[in-house]
């Protein structure tokens, strides 16, 4: 029927089909090709060995290492297996070794070993003169006093030891108590002793002999030790520092002298004085080497 409402007729849409590329997969194919001839490339420039850049490898390889380096091609009869196929010859790469730098670092710690071992004998020499400077004022002063020969010196790692034999010139045996000759010696000794910074240890001794049993002294321990306070307290008394002062007993186990010598129960019965050496460690290693020809009667 037609005409009732305008008349106009509606005509169908015309869709047409995609048409399907057949040929897509050239494109994908091209660009593989692309790929490996640039990878072929590349590989055929990597293959390539610059003489001139192989030497600068090998003379920063022989610096480093500190032997030539030598490029050889491959084994005798296989040139295929060789690694610098496009070389003429075999490269013989001989740079002269860098300088040894063990050597260096050995040398410099020689120097420094030298100059610490010099460093360490100035250091020695010069406290060995300070302790002999107060022996001879202590001689001196002892001399002076009436008091000459009742000392005994040596220096050894501790520093200057004024070994002052008790009996008979400071207590009598199993006393404890100062006689009137060691009250001398003392006070001769004092000024010398007050008149130098360094610590004093006073060390009481006793010889071999056992207390007498029943007696004031338990041991030879508790004697030694009484000692070597009484001196302490004089030399206080008589100006000394008290804060530089300390006081040890030890019995009759540091003797002077062998028991199997004649003179071991006087001498070993003594009261030794040690103005200590404030020096380093190393320093005091080398005093009694230094003390040696003066023990021997050498003047130094």
């Amino acid at each position: 029927m037609s005409g009732g409402h305008g008349g106009r007729r509606r005509g169908k849409k015309h869709e047409e089909e995609e048409h399907e590329n057949h040929e897509r997969w050239l494109v994908s194919y091209a660009d593989m090709m692309t790929l490996l001839l640039v990878l072929f490339v590349v590989l055929f420039a990597m293959s390539q060995v610059d003489k001139e850049k192989f030497a600068a490898l090998a003379s920063g390889l022989s610096q480093a290492f500190g032997a030539p380096v030598t490029a050889l091609q491959g084994p005798a009869g296989n040139p295929e297996a060789s690694v610098l196929d496009s070389l003429d010859a075999a490269v013989d790469v001989q740079i002269p070794p860098a300088p040894a730098a063990q050597d260096s670092v050995d040398a410099a710690a020689a120097e420094a070993a030298r100059q610490e071992a010099q460093r360490v004998a100035a250091e020695a020499r010069a406290e060995y003169d300070e302790l002999a400077a107060v022996r001879a004022a202590i001689d001196a002063a002892l001399a002076a006093a009436g008091q000459a020969g009742t000392a005994r010196y040596e220096i050894d790692e501790r520093g200057l030891v004024v070994h002052i034999v008790s009996d008979p010139v400071l207590f009598g045996p199993e006393e404890a108590d100062l006689q009137p000759t060691g009250r001398a010696v003392l006070g001769a000794v004092a000024p010398a002793l007050a008149g130098v910074p360094n610590q004093l240890a006073v060390e009481g001794h006793a010889n071999s002999l056992p207390v007498t049993r029943g007696g004031p002294w338990p041991s030879n321990w508790e004697l030694s030790a009484y000692r070597a306070t009484t001196v302490v307290r004089f030399l206080a008394a008589s100006g000394v520092p008290q804060e530089r002062l300390q006081g040890t007993g030890y019995s009759d186990t540091r003797p002077m002298v062998p028991a199997s010598d004649p003179n071991a129960l006087s001498l070993n019965r003594r009261v030794d004085v040690v103005v200590l050496s404030d020096a380093s460690a190393e320093a005091r290693e080398l005093l009694p080497g230094l003390d040696a020809p003066a023990q021997e009667g050498i003047p130094q």
